[in-house]
């Protein structure tokens, strides 16, 4: 499974929509510590997003 797979993976399990039959494929081919690594950073840069909006909603 490549990088950009594991992306799409990982960030359509955050939003919740899956279609069964490509989440039944990604779970046969998905490498358990890549999605842990992009889930993470996934998280990571999404967090930090919410502080920069939040600061700068905050500044104004």
């Amino acid at each position: 499974m490549n990088l950009l797979r594991t992306v799409r993976t990982v960030l359509w399990s955050f939003i919740g929509i899956r279609k069964r039959s490509e989440y039944e494929e990604d779970l046969g081919k998905a490498n358990p510590f890549h999605i842990i690594v992009v889930a993470l950073v996934g998280v990571a840069v999404f967090v930090g997003g919410l502080i920069a909006l939040v600061n700068w909603v905050v500044k104004k």
